[in-house]
């Protein structure tokens, strides 16, 4: 008596060998979706160390910048009025025509621009336009993420870098501003 004839002997090695193709399909699928699964984890870890490393950094500026005005016995504020002194003499109405500069501060449109793009980068809400530079609390809180996106930490940074830009400090032009600035801050 046969029990398996050829034909059947063929049909059952390729459903055995489908079957076993089946079960290999479905582990790489689960495996597949295991890594997805773990990288999707480990995105999330990087972006959180990332969150803590730049809060770590910022922490760090903070306490440069708080020791470089213990230096000079002043507080951030008194290096903000000095700035505002020099640029317009603490009027919120001051407008310079040749360089369209306005406000307390004398924002230009390209420090709107620069602040913008900065908080774009950082996937902010927060948006300036520019009749903000009009707005002493709005030109204050520009002032701010300027010097802090660009990690201006010393006195002398963060006013030669409001006058000359984020490389300000290494600008030679920038120098008298810092004087005008510094002599301010002792009077």
């Amino acid at each position: 008596m046969k029990f398996f004839t050829r034909k059947t002997l063929k049909n059952y090695s390729f459903l055995c060998l489908g079957a076993i193709c089946l079960t290999l399909i479905l582990n790489l699928c689960n495996q597949n979706r295991i890594l997805k699964s773990n990288s999707i984890e480990y995105k999330n870890y990087i972006d959180d160390l990332i969150e803590k490393t730049d809060s770590l950094e910022n922490e760090i500026d903070t306490l440069i910048y708080n020791r470089e005005l213990s230096r000079y016995d002043i507080d951030k504020d008194d290096i903000l009025e000095a700035i505002m002194f020099i640029e317009s003499g603490n009027n919120n109405n001051a407008y310079a025509a040749g360089e369209d500069a306005v406000g307390c501060l004398q924002i230009r449109k390209c420090m709107v621009d620069d602040v913008n793009r900065i908080l774009n980068r950082k996937k902010s809400s927060i948006y300036f336009n520019y009749s903000d530079r009009w707005d002493r609390k709005k030109s204050i809180e520009m002032f701010n993420i300027f010097v802090t996106y660009y990690k201006l930490n010393t006195a002398e940074e963060i006013a030669r870098g409001w006058n000359g830009g984020p490389k300000g400090i290494n600008k030679s032009t920038t120098v008298q501003y810092w004087n005008k600035v510094e002599a301010e801050l002792s009077s």
